[in-house]
């Protein structure tokens, strides 16, 4: 017999409780619910993620709230798993990360006063520390990806005042980066580049870079991203266009590439 589903909430609370008892429903009747493990999902929530993602980059509202649901789901969906082996329930979650909230804002809910954002990072930072991190950089994901990664680093390494005092200074870094970089490859012997040195000069100069970007206010991974997408989509008008004189990219020399290529850049 098929179960009543819980009825449209009308605030967030109500569609909250909605929205873990539809959970319960699944988790104890659905054959491939019944099944999904902490592990079985991970992978699952890193895709929905990145489905987010996408869809903030192109600021489409209407699939961003889907996206955000989806995610939701998830997070309920950990809980519930977890409640069954009694570690925590959604309720304990919801509890603890409002009194990590309340806890990481004295000038809040205490009587710390704060000028700025700059304030609020640093006294967050040293409440961590307080709280048993034993590093300011321990709570930077081991698997972030590597722009991502660096970026965190460095907001955290300001967050406890680690930090360059002139974004000029930073571009000098950038500038020194780059040169230690070009030595490498002026040997005119191929065979005589050391390319592990090569490599490390040239993280050395991304993660410059991406130090420059935080000076500027500039995501270094929304920037990069954006350029893959320009980048595809003048790709795949020069993929259409050849098409249209009925020729295939690789039969084509760059100098007529180019000029589809120069007209997409128009578009």
């Amino acid at each position: 017999m098929p179960l009543t589903p819980p009825s449209t909430a009308s605030t967030p609370a109500t569609a909250f409780d909605r929205l873990v008892k539809i959970m319960d429903d699944l988790r104890l009747n659905c054959p491939w619910d019944k099944k999904q493990t902490l592990e079985s999902l991970r992978h699952l929530t890193i895709e929905e993620t990145y489905e987010l993602s996408d869809a903030i980059l192109s600021t489409d509202m209407p699939e961003i709230k889907k996206e955000l649901g989806d995610i939701m789901l998830h997070l309920v969906f950990y809980a519930r798993i977890a409640s069954e082996t009694n570690d925590f329930t959604i309720t304990d979650v919801l509890n603890s990360v409002c009194e990590k909230l309340i806890n990481r804002h004295p000038h809040i809910y205490g009587d710390v006063d704060v000028n700025n954002e700059d304030d609020v990072k640093r006294n967050w930072e040293k409440i961590k520390l307080k709280e048993g991190n034993r590093s300011v950089l321990g709570g930077v994901p081991a698997s972030l990806p590597a722009l991502v990664k660096a970026s965190r680093i460095q907001e955290k390494a300001r967050g406890v005042g680690f930090d360059w005092e002139e974004k000029s200074q930073v571009w000098e870094k950038v500038e020194e980066e780059m040169q230690e970089f070009r030595n490498e490859f002026n040997a005119e012997d191929e065979s005589a580049i050391d390319h592990e040195k090569a490599e490390g000069e040239f993280g050395d100069l991304l993660f410059s870079l991406i130090n420059y970007a935080r000076f500027i206010n500039i995501n270094p991974e929304d920037a990069l991203e954006k350029t893959n997408r320009k980048f595809i989509k003048r790709f795949q008008y020069l993929e259409a266009k050849a098409a249209e004189t009925g020729k295939q990219l690789h039969d084509m020399s760059l100098a007529e590439m180019d000029i589809f290529w120069e007209e997409a850049k128009k578009i």
